[in-house]
């Protein structure tokens, strides 16, 4: 017996992680990973992909951040002053000025202990899951939704309920169906808006309700904001903190989306909290005993973060705003003309979902199927529903080139008429 012999059959103590399994399966990284290998790279009817399935638009040259954010991030690279470690007065500078930038919109004033920087939303979301994730708690979440909740609740054990989002009524959270899933182990809701993946942008009137819902559970909102002021159609963006005096909000933002700058990493959790409920149960300091052993934002942009949120001039947020008013609308009118499609009219962030009517459809059952075999044949790369808890499906982003977005429809169009059920 040789020496690989011996080793395959010693018995090891190690084995893999089930909960990372089973959270990887439910991320839009492994859905896009599927669908990605399903384009057929041998086609030479098509000359590129259209990626209408996640929102990142920063490739295209219409979605360039500002002169202003790449000249800071580069001052500060150039200054030789953000090559190391976050010092404490790199990290108050930068949550003094976000709690400025925020205070704007809020009935108060934040203050720089109300805020926390991370590594994007995306580990905002991480570090709030991660501190909530109690034993015996359960979290509810919006379906449809962001599955990176329940990616990180799966890693985490911590046991998720979904309360639905009503089409009919602009995307609102079915207060009375939350109510009913709440019981005294539940922590906290999840509320995203603008919406991912649904476009919706909520009232004030509704936002009330939320969090007047959230105080009769004796449970706190995380308010997902990464799409903050990103929005286009008759409704206002409301942030979520304005109503920190009814409940206490958990909000996270980032510089992502409004910014158009992904690749930066840089985010916040905000405590919207003026009656210092967080503080007295012990969420606060969860949350801080968390980020002390994560990563930290890169260096780079939390020297460059305070000019991009002071010094941004207001015709690069209206330029942004024109733009995806555009593209959504071009998106919603290109899809109402396909008959398998019933797109629903977004008002904010990048993003609408469309239900299909899989009855006109030939030989596809499902909206998986559906995705994998416009990827196939038409190159074009859109997220089923199934994705985000919403079966039949799809969600559809529009903040890419006028141009690729008109073809990538045309696409679609063809597909569907070519694989539409004879009558």
């Amino acid at each position: 017996m040789d020496e690989f012999e011996i080793c395959s059959k010693r018995r090891w103590n190690f084995q893999g992680k089930e909960e990372a399994k089973k959270a990887s399966a439910c991320t839009i990284r492994a859905y896009l990973n599927t669908l990605n290998e399903n384009i057929n790279k041998n086609d030479t009817t098509t000359t590129s992909v259209i990626p209408l399935s996640h929102g990142d638009p920063s490739g295209f040259p219409s979605y360039r951040t500002t002169k202003l954010s790449e000249e800071a991030l580069l001052d500060a690279l150039q200054s030789g002053q953000y090559n190391g470690y976050p010092q404490n007065s790199s990290i108050l500078q930068a949550t003094r000025s976000i709690a400025e930038y925020l205070s704007r919109d809020y009935p108060y004033e934040l203050s720089p202990n109300d805020v926390h920087v991370t590594a994007g939303a995306k580990q905002a979301i991480d570090v709030l899951i991660t501190a909530l994730a109690v034993s015996g708690a359960n979290i509810l979440l919006p379906r449809p939704g962001y599955p990176a909740y329940e990616a990180l609740a799966t890693f985490n054990c911590l046991e998720m309920r979904h309360y639905d989002l009503l089409p009919e009524q602009d995307w609102e959270v079915d207060i009375n169906g939350l109510e009913a899933l709440a019981d005294d182990r539940t922590v906290a809701m999840v509320v995203i808006n603008p919406g991912n993946p649904c476009g919706n942008v909520y009232k004030r009137e509704h936002l009330k309700k939320v969090a007047e819902a959230a105080r009769r559970l004796g449970m706190l909102v995380i308010s997902d904001e990464a799409y903050g002021h990103l929005v286009f159609g008759s409704n206002s963006f409301v942030p979520m903190g304005v109503f920190g005096e009814i409940a206490p909000i958990l909000t996270i933002g980032s510089i992502s989306k409004r910014w158009m700058v992904p690749g930066w990493r840089f985010g916040w959790i905000v405590m919207c909290d003026p009656n210092g409920i967080l503080q007295k149960h012990g969420v606060v300091e969860s949350i801080k005993n968390y980020l002390n052993i994560s990563v930290v934002p890169p260096m780079l942009t939390l020297g460059a973060i305070t000019r991009i949120l002071v010094e941004t001039p207001e015709d690069f947020y209206s330029n942004t705003i024109n733009l995806l008013r555009k593209a959504a609308d071009i998106c919603y009118a290109g899809l109402r003309e396909i008959p398998c499609f019933t797109p629903y009219k977004p008002q904010g962030s990048m993003f609408l979902m469309a239900k299909l009517n899989m009855s006109l459809l030939e030989g596809i059952n499902n909206d998986m199927e559906f995705c994998i075999r416009l990827a196939r044949e038409e190159s074009v790369v859109v997220l089923p529903g199934e994705a985000l808890g919403l079966k039949n499906w799809v969600r559809v982003t529009f903040a890419v080139e006028i141009s690729a977005l008109e073809d990538g429809l045309s696409r679609i169009k063809a597909f569907c008429f070519r694989n539409a059920k004879q009558q």
